[in-house]
Protein backbone atom coordinates (compact mmCIF):
# COMPACT_ATOMS: atom_id res chain seq x y z
CA UNK A 1 0.00 0.00 0.00
CA UNK A 2 1.06 3.57 -0.80
CA UNK A 3 1.85 5.63 1.84
CA UNK A 4 1.19 9.08 0.65
CA UNK A 5 -1.63 10.85 -0.52
CA UNK A 6 0.24 12.12 -3.39
CA UNK A 7 -0.45 9.22 -5.00
CA UNK A 8 -4.61 9.16 -4.64
CA UNK A 9 -6.21 11.24 -7.29
CA UNK A 10 -9.59 10.94 -5.92
CA UNK A 11 -10.09 12.37 -2.54
CA UNK A 12 -13.31 12.87 -0.61
CA UNK A 13 -14.26 14.52 2.65
CA UNK A 14 -16.05 12.19 5.59
CA UNK A 15 -17.20 14.14 8.73
CA UNK A 16 -15.80 12.24 12.39
CA UNK A 17 -19.61 12.51 13.59
CA UNK A 18 -20.17 12.69 17.41
CA UNK A 19 -21.43 9.67 17.34
CA UNK A 20 -18.59 7.76 16.31
CA UNK A 21 -16.31 8.00 19.35
CA UNK A 22 -16.20 5.10 22.20
CA UNK A 23 -15.57 5.07 25.38
CA UNK A 24 -12.28 5.22 24.83
CA UNK A 25 -12.31 8.93 23.18
CA UNK A 26 -11.81 7.70 19.56
CA UNK A 27 -13.98 6.71 16.58
CA UNK A 28 -14.95 2.90 17.18
CA UNK A 29 -12.76 0.19 14.91
CA UNK A 30 -15.98 -0.51 12.82
CA UNK A 31 -15.99 3.28 11.91
CA UNK A 32 -13.05 3.15 9.27
CA UNK A 33 -15.57 1.00 7.46
CA UNK A 34 -17.83 3.35 6.98
CA UNK A 35 -15.71 6.38 6.14
CA UNK A 36 -14.22 4.04 3.36
CA UNK A 37 -17.75 2.88 2.00
CA UNK A 38 -18.92 6.92 1.83
CA UNK A 39 -15.95 7.41 -0.46
CA UNK A 40 -15.85 4.24 -2.62
CA UNK A 41 -19.40 5.52 -3.18
CA UNK A 42 -18.31 8.94 -4.12
CA UNK A 43 -15.65 7.14 -6.05
CA UNK A 44 -18.31 4.86 -7.94
CA UNK A 45 -20.48 7.87 -9.01
CA UNK A 46 -17.76 10.28 -10.32
CA UNK A 47 -15.19 8.23 -11.12
CA UNK A 48 -16.89 4.84 -12.52
CA UNK A 49 -19.89 7.09 -14.18
CA UNK A 50 -22.38 4.80 -12.01
CA UNK A 51 -24.53 7.51 -10.30
CA UNK A 52 -27.97 7.08 -9.14
CA UNK A 53 -29.40 4.70 -6.10
CA UNK A 54 -30.66 1.87 -8.14
CA UNK A 55 -28.35 -1.68 -7.19
CA UNK A 56 -28.00 -1.99 -11.34
CA UNK A 57 -25.63 1.07 -10.20
CA UNK A 58 -23.74 -0.12 -7.03
CA UNK A 59 -23.04 -3.53 -8.78
CA UNK A 60 -20.37 -4.71 -6.90
CA UNK A 61 -19.93 -6.57 -3.21
CA UNK A 62 -17.34 -6.09 -0.62
CA UNK A 63 -15.94 -9.67 -0.84
CA UNK A 64 -12.42 -8.60 1.75
CA UNK A 65 -11.07 -5.80 3.55
CA UNK A 66 -7.83 -5.24 5.56
CA UNK A 67 -7.95 -2.10 8.15
CA UNK A 68 -4.27 -0.93 9.31
CA UNK A 69 -5.18 1.37 12.27
CA UNK A 70 -2.14 4.16 12.73
CA UNK A 71 -3.33 6.46 15.01
CA UNK A 72 -6.53 7.67 16.65
CA UNK A 73 -9.04 8.91 14.85
CA UNK A 74 -10.54 11.89 16.88
CA UNK A 75 -13.94 13.63 17.07
CA UNK A 76 -14.02 16.93 15.95
CA UNK A 77 -12.83 16.15 12.63
CA UNK A 78 -13.10 16.21 8.99
CA UNK A 79 -11.43 13.37 7.21
CA UNK A 80 -9.77 13.15 4.01
CA UNK A 81 -9.82 10.01 2.50
CA UNK A 82 -7.67 9.16 -0.89
CA UNK A 83 -9.17 6.29 -3.46
CA UNK A 84 -7.90 4.12 -5.86
CA UNK A 85 -8.15 1.49 -7.89
CA UNK A 86 -5.00 -0.48 -8.04
CA UNK A 87 -5.87 -4.16 -9.37
CA UNK A 88 -8.71 -4.19 -12.16
CA UNK A 89 -9.93 -7.68 -12.64
CA UNK A 90 -12.50 -9.00 -15.15
CA UNK A 91 -14.61 -9.38 -12.62
CA UNK A 92 -13.18 -7.75 -9.19
CA UNK A 93 -11.50 -4.75 -8.20
CA UNK A 94 -8.89 -4.16 -5.45
CA UNK A 95 -9.00 -0.57 -4.00
CA UNK A 96 -6.62 1.46 -1.74
CA UNK A 97 -7.60 3.96 0.88
CA UNK A 98 -5.86 6.11 2.94
CA UNK A 99 -7.90 8.31 6.14
CA UNK A 100 -6.00 11.32 6.94
CA UNK A 101 -7.13 13.50 9.45
CA UNK A 102 -7.73 17.44 8.72
CA UNK A 103 -3.94 18.10 9.37
CA UNK A 104 -3.48 15.82 7.08
CA UNK A 105 -2.24 12.80 9.81
CA UNK A 106 -1.85 9.54 8.24
CA UNK A 107 -4.35 7.95 10.91
CA UNK A 108 -5.67 4.90 9.08
CA UNK A 109 -4.72 2.65 5.44
CA UNK A 110 -7.15 -0.10 4.18
CA UNK A 111 -7.21 -1.75 1.03
CA UNK A 112 -10.38 -3.61 -0.21
CA UNK A 113 -11.05 -6.44 -2.78
CA UNK A 114 -14.95 -5.70 -4.23
CA UNK A 115 -16.66 -8.20 -6.96
CA UNK A 116 -18.82 -7.41 -9.68
CA UNK A 117 -22.44 -8.95 -9.05
CA UNK A 118 -25.35 -9.54 -10.59
CA UNK A 119 -28.34 -9.32 -7.72
CA UNK A 120 -30.68 -10.66 -10.43
CA UNK A 121 -28.84 -13.78 -11.02
CA UNK A 122 -26.87 -13.64 -6.92
CA UNK A 123 -23.68 -14.51 -8.96
CA UNK A 124 -20.28 -12.30 -10.23
CA UNK A 125 -20.54 -10.98 -13.49
CA UNK A 126 -18.36 -9.43 -15.83
CA UNK A 127 -17.18 -5.73 -15.76
CA UNK A 128 -18.94 -3.73 -17.93
CA UNK A 129 -16.35 -2.15 -20.48
CA UNK A 130 -17.59 1.41 -19.55
CA UNK A 131 -16.63 1.29 -16.03
CA UNK A 132 -13.64 -0.03 -17.11
CA UNK A 133 -12.61 2.19 -19.47
CA UNK A 134 -13.58 5.00 -17.22
CA UNK A 135 -11.35 3.25 -14.05
CA UNK A 136 -8.48 2.56 -16.65
CA UNK A 137 -8.34 6.39 -17.71
CA UNK A 138 -8.65 7.58 -13.98
CA UNK A 139 -6.55 5.41 -12.16
CA UNK A 140 -4.47 3.14 -14.54
CA UNK A 141 -2.38 2.26 -16.37
CA UNK A 142 -2.53 -1.66 -15.15
CA UNK A 143 -0.70 -4.45 -15.43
Amino acid sequence: MHSTSDEFRFHWPVAVRFRDIDLGGHAHHSEALMYIEEARAAYWREVAGRSGSDLENIDYVLAEATIRWKQRVLYPDTLDVGVRVSVLGKKHFVMEYEIRSGDGDLLVSVTSTQVMYDYGTGRAKRMEDEVRTRIAAFDGPFE
